[in-house]
């Protein structure tokens, strides 16, 4: 019988707004740019994956993958990479201002949505006395974006890897919280959208239910699959 969740947070109860949308929100600054200068730098953002919780980068740099241990490192790799995506031609004063402004802009709550159903699910979890974690590879404190979505209240505990300098799918980082649930590994379902680093749970002992990372509007009902299965169990 599984008696928590687990949930991780990009990709699977919120996502990121767009590359675009993302880069439009330097606003005025952009009309240095032509409109293909504008689009190009879009394109190679998104090649880079200087966007937290966007696309990945299609060649990952040297440390990519120990990011989130640090909230220092973690910052370091992404305006490293948008300092990399923008056009030379904007100049280095201006590139390292758009780089730190930006890397601030996916910090905040309005850069978040949640999924459709990801009140309605975590509502229900909580109606039948199931305690939830939210388990994220994440290099900030993402807890003001379920408070500014007015989730918070249906979370019971926040393991954040920059936080406990441990990152799925290290064991440890499950296990973590599980102990903060109050229940036993195989009690414990994890759900996310990263079968390599949220999978490791299973290792644990733990069951895991995958969803797809796709934009809100193309998933309405993938948490409400997993949550069928807590109630079924």
């Amino acid at each position: 019988m599984i008696k928590g969740v687990m949930f991780d947070f990009s990709g699977t109860l919120f996502r990121i707004e767009s590359v675009e949308e993302w880069f439009a929100t330097l606003g005025s600054a952009l009309d240095a740019l032509t409109p293909a200068e504008h689009a190009e730098c879009a394109r190679r953002l998104t090649e880079y994956g200087a966007l937290p919780g966007g696309p990945p980068p299609l060649a990952a740099p040297p440390g990519w993958y120990e990011r989130d241990v640090d909230a220092a490192r973690h910052r370091a790799a992404y305006t490293a990479q948008t300092r990399a995506a923008l056009l030379p031609a904007l100049g280095p004063e201006r590139t390292e201002a758009w780089a730190t402004e930006l890397y601030q802009r996916h910090m905040s709550p309005t850069a978040w949505q949640p999924y459709p159903d990801a009140e309605a699910v975590l509502k229900e979890l909580r109606r039948n006395a199931v305690p939830v974690a939210v388990v994220s590879n994440i290099g900030w404190d993402l807890r003001p974006v379920f408070v500014k979505h007015g989730l918070d209240a249906y979370v019971d505990a926040y393991v954040l890897s920059f936080e406990l300098e441990i990152q799925k799918p290290d064991p440890r980082i499950f296990r973590t919280a599980c102990e903060l649930l109050g229940h036993a590994p195989a009690e414990v379902l994890m759900v996310g959208d990263d079968l390599p680093a949220d999978g490791g749970a299973v290792a644990l002992g733990c069951a895991f239910h995958q969803v797809d990372p796709v934009p809100v509007d193309q998933r309405p009902d993938g948490l409400t699959a997993a949550l069928r299965r807590v109630l079924e169990s």
